[in-house]
């Protein structure tokens, strides 16, 4: 069956010409620049060191707490789903997560933690309850039949998790990892603003706002977005390879 696109060409064009066409009324580079302007100071900024330097950081602790709040979270699924105990007990905790503001555990974390791995546990805390929640959802959904007929036929813990558990909570993974990436990066670039470590995407960003400097905003805007893009269609790619790989086995 054929995936529908989401995001079509024209689309993008359509908004482009309307972002230009806003930029050309407005006429002020300090509120709005034009999307060849961004793209020009793109194209500067690409070969100095501190970009990739800039990018290397952030992505690297991003990706850190993000890999950590999935393990976490996948592994809670599993023990709440075994142990009902469990599951109580992580309810409120769960539910104090996605519920109090971002903001509030950056500052809490800065209190706690070194600004400089601020985006670490930020991203982590973001991706828990996402992950949890899918994960859960997708073991409490299995087919009860396929479990039953696991337990009648004495069929080991590992052979049950990889053929009966896994195949059904694949796509329930896979639904959380999409959306707990673009929430992990929002997140982790907001503790960088806030917490500014040197050598950082946030405090490009802060830099920018503190000089008035517009280009460079949206310079680095883009460059959040196109690394989030690309690092969302590497990390699921690999784990729909990985679920192919293993139902080939």
């Amino acid at each position: 069956m054929r995936r529908p696109r989401t995001i079509r060409a024209w689309a993008v064009i359509v908004w482009l010409v309307l972002w230009q066409l806003g930029a050309m009324v407005i006429d002020q580079q300090i509120i709005l620049i034009s999307p060849l302007r961004v793209l020009f100071r793109l194209w500067e900024l690409i070969p100095t060191p501190d970009f990739w330097g800039s990018i290397a950081y952030s992505l690297a602790r991003i990706t850190a707490g993000f890999l950590l709040g999935v393990a976490a979270g996948t592994v809670l699924a599993a023990l709440s789903a075994r142990f009902r105990r469990v599951e109580e007990l992580l309810a409120p905790a769960m539910l104090a997560v996605k519920s109090i503001p971002v903001a509030s555990f950056i500052i809490l974390a800065l209190i706690l933690f070194s600004s400089r791995n601020l985006a670490v546990p930020i991203s982590f805390l973001i991706v828990l309850p996402v992950l949890y929640s899918n994960v859960l959802g997708g073991i409490r959904a299995a087919d009860p039949q396929l479990m039953e007929m696991a337990r009648v036929f004495r069929i080991p813990a590992g052979r049950s998790i990889r053929y009966v558990y896994l195949p059904q909570v694949m796509p329930y993974f896979l639904s959380a990892c999409g959306s707990a990436l673009g929430l992990c990066w929002k997140s982790g670039i907001a503790a960088e603003v806030i917490g500014m470590p040197e050598g950082s995407i946030g405090e490009q960003l802060q830099q920018a706002k503190v000089y008035l400097d517009t280009p460079d905003l949206f310079a680095w805007t883009l460059v959040i977005v196109l690394v989030s893009l690309a690092f969302e269609r590497a990390f699921l790619a690999l784990l729909r390879r990985g679920a192919k790989a293993m139902e080939r086995m």
